[in-house]
C-alpha cells in the first residue's frame, strides 16, 4: 500500500502506481493531508483502517510516497501493524532524502512534544529520486539544507568549506552538488534539534518547517558553546551566514522566553535520569 499526502499524489502517484501496476502488484493507496500537524495518532489510526480495509496482511509492503512526515507515520504504521510489516522508503524532500528517510526513526507528535511517540525500524529499501527535488518550493529546500549544514558544523570542517564555496549551486539544484554521505552517530545526529523541537512544538506544528526550527536551534547551540569557551566567534558568525544565505532562521522566535522552551527540553528524549545531554560542537567539524 501506497501512503502519501495531497500534494505528493497529484504529482507522482499515479506514475508509481502504474510502475507497480506493470510488474503485476496490486496497489491500494492511503492519502493524507498535507502538514507537520497531521502526524498524529488520529491520522496513524486511518493508515491502520485504510490496511485492515482491505484486507492487508503480515506479508504486504508499505510504501511512503513523500516528505518527513510520510516517512515518519507511515513507518511507525509499518513497523506497528500486524507487528512490522515491509517498508519502502520513497523520499521526495531534500530533508527526508538526507536525514528523515535513512535513519530508521519513526514517530508521531503528541500537544505535549514532537516525536514522543514512535519506533526505530529501519526500512527495507530507501529509493532516491533527486527529480523530485525541482518541484519543491524554495523554503523547503532551505529546510532540508539545515540538516545538510548540520553535518558540515559535527562532523567535517571541510565539508563546511565546501558549503560556502557552493550553496548558491546547492540552491540552483546543480547535479554535481547533489551528492552528501552520512555517518553512523545517532546521538550526534540530533545536534540543534533539542531546541529545534522545543520551538516546533511551542509555535504549533507546521508554523515553522523542522529544517527552519533546526536552523535556530543549532545556531543557539552554538551560541551556548561560545559561551563555554569551546566554539570560536569566528566559526559562529561562518556558521550564521551559511545559515542565512540558505535562507533559514539564526534565532528562536522572540516571543518565546527561556522558561517557554525549559518544559519542552526537559521532555526531550535525550534527557537521563533528569540530566539533559546536550550536543555542542567544540569545533568546525567537531562535537
Amino acid at each position: 500500500m501506497v501512503v502519501t499526502s495531497n500534494c505528493l499524489a497529484s504529482l507522482y502517484l499515479s506514475i508509481l502506481c502504474e510502475l507497480l501496476t506493470k510488474l503485476g502488484i496490486i496497489v491500494d493507496q492511503c492519502i493524507l493531508p498535507d502538514g507537520e500537524q497531521y502526524k498524529s495518532l488520529a491520522i496513524l489510526e486511518t493508515i491502520f483502517t485504510t490496511l485492515l480495509q482491505n484486507n492487508h496482511n503480515s506479508d504486504t509492503t508499505i510504501i511512503a510516497l513523500g516528505g518527513g512526515v510520510i516517512g515518519d507515520i507511515a513507518g511507525f504504521a509499518a513497523a506497528s501493524y500486524q507487528r512490522g510489516v515491509r517498508l519502502i522508503q520513497v523520499p521526495t524532500t531534500l530533508l527526508s532524502q538526507v536525514d528523515s528517510s535513512v535513519g530508521g526513526k519513526t514517530a508521531v507528535n503528541h500537544p505535549l512534544g514532537k516525536n514522543m511517540i514512535g519506533v526505530v525500524y529501519q526500512p527495507n529499501s530507501v529509493v532516491i529520486d533527486l527529480n523530485c527535488l525541482t518541484t519543491l518550493p524554495r523554503r523547503e529546500l532551505s529546510s532540508g539544507l539545515a540538516e545538510v549544514i548540520k553535518y558540515g558544523i559535527i562532523f567535517d570542517a571541510n565539508f563546511f568549506a565546501w558549503l560556502e564555496l557552493n550553496l548558491d549551486a546547492i540552491l540552483a539544484l546543480e547535479p554535481h552538488t547533489l551528492a552528501w554521505s552520512k555517518k553512523d552517530n545517532d546521538c550526534y545526529l540530533n545536534f540543534g534539534h533539542t531546541y529545534g523541537h522545543a520551538i516546533e512544538t511551542n509555535m504549533g506544528y507546521g508554523n515553522w518547517l523542522h529544517g527552519e526550527a533546526v536552523a535556530a536551534g543549532m545556531m543557539i547551540a552554538v551560541q551556548t558553546s561560545c559561551s563555554l569557551g569551546y566554539f570560536t566567534h569566528t566559526d559562529a558568525e561562518r556558521v550564521k551566514m551559511l545559515l542565512l544565505r540558505a535562507g533559514l532562521p539564526v534565532k528562536g522566535p522572540a516571543e518565546m522566553s527561556l522558561e517557554d522552551y525549559l518544559p519542552y527540553i526537559m521532555r526531550d528524549k535525550k534527557v537521563i535520569a533528569g540530566r539533559l545531554r546536550l550536543i555542542l560542537p567544540l569545533t568546525l567539524g567537531s562535537a
